[in-house]
């Protein structure tokens, strides 16, 4: 499975963006799609995801805030993400599971900041 994301930029604080992921290759089976970030010295985290029925899951610091949704279809995912703030500041990946393998886009910017 390859992962092509898009979307990040540089965004004032209050700011919205809009990142995509497209999925292309071994695309069958996959079970969840999602979005996870790394800021400067942080663990990697989870920040949504959406399984394959359409159930999501936030991290409880960007609820309310981002909406992540899942074009079957199309094979992409995105994450509309609104109220932006400057910890979310981070590199964000896509990431597809399927029951026995993870896998991961090549990551995108997102510098909020005034």
């Amino acid at each position: 499975v390859q992962l092509q994301a898009s979307g990040g930029g540089l965004v004032q604080p209050g700011g919205s963006l809009r990142l995509s992921c497209a999925a292309s290759g071994s695309i069958f089976n996959i079970n969840t799609l999602g979005w996870y970030r790394q800021a400067p010295g942080k663990q990697r985290e989870l920040v949504a995801l959406i399984t394959s029925g359409g159930s999501t899951n936030y991290a409880d610091s960007v609820k309310g805030r981002f909406t992540i949704s899942r074009d079957n279809a199309k094979n992409t995912v995105s994450l509309q993400m609104n109220s932006l703030r400057p910890e979310d500041t981070a590199v964000y990946y896509c990431n597809a599971k399927k029951p026995d393998q993870n896998y991961w886009g090549q990551g995108t910017q997102v510098t909020v900041s005034s």
